[in-house]
Protein backbone atom coordinates (compact mmCIF):
# COMPACT_ATOMS: atom_id res chain seq x y z
CA UNK A 1 0.00 0.00 0.00
CA UNK A 2 1.13 3.26 -0.94
CA UNK A 3 -0.26 6.54 0.61
CA UNK A 4 2.01 9.74 0.39
CA UNK A 5 2.55 12.15 2.84
CA UNK A 6 0.76 14.39 0.32
CA UNK A 7 -2.33 12.26 0.68
CA UNK A 8 -2.37 12.23 4.32
CA UNK A 9 -2.44 15.61 4.63
CA UNK A 10 -5.04 16.01 2.33
CA UNK A 11 -7.03 14.42 4.07
CA UNK A 12 -6.01 16.20 7.43
CA UNK A 13 -6.46 19.25 5.68
CA UNK A 14 -10.07 18.37 4.63
CA UNK A 15 -10.94 17.81 7.82
CA UNK A 16 -9.53 20.82 9.66
CA UNK A 17 -10.97 22.70 7.02
CA UNK A 18 -14.00 21.78 7.75
CA UNK A 19 -14.23 22.25 11.00
CA UNK A 20 -13.00 25.52 11.18
CA UNK A 21 -15.73 26.06 8.77
CA UNK A 22 -18.26 24.83 11.10
CA UNK A 23 -16.72 27.05 13.66
CA UNK A 24 -16.13 30.40 12.00
CA UNK A 25 -20.03 30.29 10.36
CA UNK A 26 -21.26 29.44 13.73
CA UNK A 27 -19.49 33.04 15.00
CA UNK A 28 -18.57 33.50 18.32
CA UNK A 29 -21.30 32.59 20.46
CA UNK A 30 -22.74 29.59 19.09
CA UNK A 31 -19.34 28.34 18.68
CA UNK A 32 -18.44 28.37 22.39
CA UNK A 33 -21.99 26.81 23.31
CA UNK A 34 -22.33 22.74 24.25
CA UNK A 35 -24.83 20.97 23.91
CA UNK A 36 -27.36 19.89 26.97
CA UNK A 37 -26.43 15.93 26.73
CA UNK A 38 -23.53 15.35 29.74
CA UNK A 39 -20.01 15.54 28.26
CA UNK A 40 -20.90 17.26 24.75
CA UNK A 41 -18.55 19.67 23.62
CA UNK A 42 -18.52 23.16 22.33
CA UNK A 43 -17.32 23.24 18.22
CA UNK A 44 -14.53 25.59 19.73
CA UNK A 45 -13.65 22.83 22.27
CA UNK A 46 -13.73 19.83 19.39
CA UNK A 47 -11.49 22.25 17.27
CA UNK A 48 -8.99 23.35 20.48
CA UNK A 49 -8.63 19.27 21.08
CA UNK A 50 -8.23 18.19 17.80
CA UNK A 51 -5.15 21.11 17.33
CA UNK A 52 -4.18 19.41 20.18
CA UNK A 53 -4.11 15.80 18.91
CA UNK A 54 -2.24 16.55 15.80
CA UNK A 55 0.49 18.64 17.49
CA UNK A 56 0.93 15.83 20.32
CA UNK A 57 0.63 12.68 18.40
CA UNK A 58 2.89 14.07 15.53
CA UNK A 59 4.99 15.26 17.76
CA UNK A 60 5.88 13.37 20.49
CA UNK A 61 5.42 10.10 18.70
CA UNK A 62 6.66 10.51 15.69
CA UNK A 63 8.99 13.54 15.96
CA UNK A 64 10.08 12.79 19.15
CA UNK A 65 10.07 16.43 20.24
CA UNK A 66 8.61 17.45 23.88
CA UNK A 67 5.12 18.88 23.24
CA UNK A 68 3.24 21.07 26.25
CA UNK A 69 -0.11 19.89 26.00
CA UNK A 70 -3.50 20.49 28.81
CA UNK A 71 -5.92 18.00 27.75
CA UNK A 72 -8.91 18.74 30.19
CA UNK A 73 -8.22 21.81 29.60
CA UNK A 74 -8.73 21.50 25.64
CA UNK A 75 -12.76 20.00 26.24
CA UNK A 76 -12.99 23.15 27.68
CA UNK A 77 -11.52 26.10 25.65
CA UNK A 78 -13.41 28.86 24.95
CA UNK A 79 -13.11 31.89 22.97
CA UNK A 80 -13.04 34.30 19.89
CA UNK A 81 -13.56 32.15 16.92
CA UNK A 82 -11.00 34.86 15.09
CA UNK A 83 -8.15 33.05 16.76
CA UNK A 84 -8.72 29.62 15.39
CA UNK A 85 -7.56 30.36 11.45
CA UNK A 86 -4.13 31.29 12.93
CA UNK A 87 -4.00 28.63 15.06
CA UNK A 88 -4.88 26.06 12.74
CA UNK A 89 -2.33 27.15 10.27
CA UNK A 90 0.27 26.84 12.88
CA UNK A 91 -1.20 23.65 14.04
CA UNK A 92 -0.25 22.04 10.52
CA UNK A 93 2.96 24.13 9.88
CA UNK A 94 4.39 22.05 12.52
CA UNK A 95 2.74 18.80 11.38
CA UNK A 96 4.58 18.68 8.00
CA UNK A 97 7.99 19.77 10.22
CA UNK A 98 6.92 16.64 12.56
CA UNK A 99 6.05 14.38 9.63
CA UNK A 100 10.17 15.32 8.19
CA UNK A 101 11.16 12.56 10.89
CA UNK A 102 8.35 10.17 9.89
CA UNK A 103 9.23 6.05 9.46
CA UNK A 104 6.06 5.09 8.97
CA UNK A 105 7.49 1.27 9.62
CA UNK A 106 9.64 1.84 12.82
CA UNK A 107 8.26 2.60 16.31
CA UNK A 108 6.99 5.55 17.36
CA UNK A 109 9.61 8.04 18.74
CA UNK A 110 8.22 7.97 22.38
CA UNK A 111 7.14 4.15 23.53
CA UNK A 112 4.89 6.16 25.85
CA UNK A 113 2.48 4.30 28.45
CA UNK A 114 2.58 0.56 27.94
CA UNK A 115 -0.96 0.06 27.14
CA UNK A 116 -0.40 1.88 23.93
CA UNK A 117 1.36 -1.21 22.55
CA UNK A 118 -2.09 -2.74 22.72
CA UNK A 119 -2.99 -0.74 19.64
CA UNK A 120 -1.22 -0.30 16.08
CA UNK A 121 -0.22 3.44 16.99
CA UNK A 122 1.83 2.60 19.94
CA UNK A 123 3.37 -0.09 17.65
CA UNK A 124 4.39 1.50 14.01
CA UNK A 125 4.74 5.75 13.64
CA UNK A 126 2.63 5.04 10.28
CA UNK A 127 -0.69 3.84 12.84
CA UNK A 128 -0.16 6.90 14.32
CA UNK A 129 -1.22 8.95 11.49
CA UNK A 130 -4.28 6.86 11.42
CA UNK A 131 -4.67 7.28 14.85
CA UNK A 132 -4.68 11.39 13.59
CA UNK A 133 -6.56 10.81 11.49
CA UNK A 134 -9.42 8.42 13.03
CA UNK A 135 -9.48 11.53 15.64
CA UNK A 136 -9.90 14.33 13.38
CA UNK A 137 -12.82 12.32 11.01
CA UNK A 138 -14.96 10.94 14.34
CA UNK A 139 -14.53 14.79 16.24
CA UNK A 140 -15.24 16.54 12.20
CA UNK A 141 -18.90 14.30 12.81
CA UNK A 142 -19.17 15.35 16.31
CA UNK A 143 -18.90 18.82 15.45
CA UNK A 144 -21.48 18.78 12.28
CA UNK A 145 -24.10 17.02 14.19
CA UNK A 146 -22.98 19.67 17.27
CA UNK A 147 -23.31 22.26 14.50
CA UNK A 148 -26.51 21.08 13.66
CA UNK A 149 -28.69 20.85 16.62
CA UNK A 150 -27.17 24.62 18.38
CA UNK A 151 -28.42 26.38 14.61
CA UNK A 152 -31.81 24.49 15.76
CA UNK A 153 -31.80 25.64 19.28
CA UNK A 154 -31.23 29.03 18.14
CA UNK A 155 -34.13 29.53 15.58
Amino acid sequence: MTLTLDDFLWYVDDCLDAMLDIVTGLGDDLANQSLEAPGSNSPYAILTHCLGVVGWWSGEMVAGVDVERDRDAEFVAQGPVASLPDAVRRTRARLVENLAALDSAAPPARPGEPELLEYPYGRTQGAVLFHIFHELAQHRGQMEVTRDVLLHQAR
